[in-house]
């Protein structure tokens, strides 16, 4: 088993800003969470409002989806990451462009989805979801440049 040599390019450090840009999303979807969880009433450590209480008053059902949103994100983090540190081995421009996007389309999607509700996330999903899948697609090509010559 022969072992390689991993050489980071030198705008790498542009990947890695991008990555860490994506943790204040993730202190946005807190503060937005928190916000709407005093404005609704609901106490630690219920998670969500039910459907009946959430149909009945605006305030739970705005807790909900703030709730929602932060989820979805935690849900879509790690796979971001993972594919925006391999991808940018080989990408390191491109990749951080396509983050960065990744990063605004979550942040668009944090915002419309607290408080506009489900049709609020779309522009943000759209902007967020087409930069992640460009990004796996260039993390699994960057994997395959890193296979051994047959």
């Amino acid at each position: 088993m022969a072992s390689t040599t991993l050489q980071v390019p030198s705008e790498y450090g542009y990947v890695l800003t991008v990555a860490a840009s994506s943790f204040f999303i993730n202190t946005l979807h807190f503060v937005l969470t928190a916000k709407a969880r005093g404005a609704s009433g609901l106490s630690y450590p219920i998670p969500y409002a039910s459907k009946e209480h959430a149909e009945k008053d605006p305030k739970a059902y705005a807790f909900n989806c703030a709730q929602r949103a932060h989820a979805n994100f935690t849900e879509n983090l790690t796979p971001f990451l993972g594919a925006l540190l391999i991808s940018g081995l080989y990408y390191p421009t491109a990749s951080a462009a396509l983050g960065a996007t990744w990063v605004l389309g979550r942040f668009v999607y944090a915002l419309g989805y607290t408080n506009y509700g489900p049709p609020g996330r779309l522009k943000g999903f759209a902007l967020s979801a087409i930069s992640d899948l460009a990004l796996k697609v260039m993390a699994v090509i960057a994997g395959v440049k890193m296979l051994p010559s047959a």
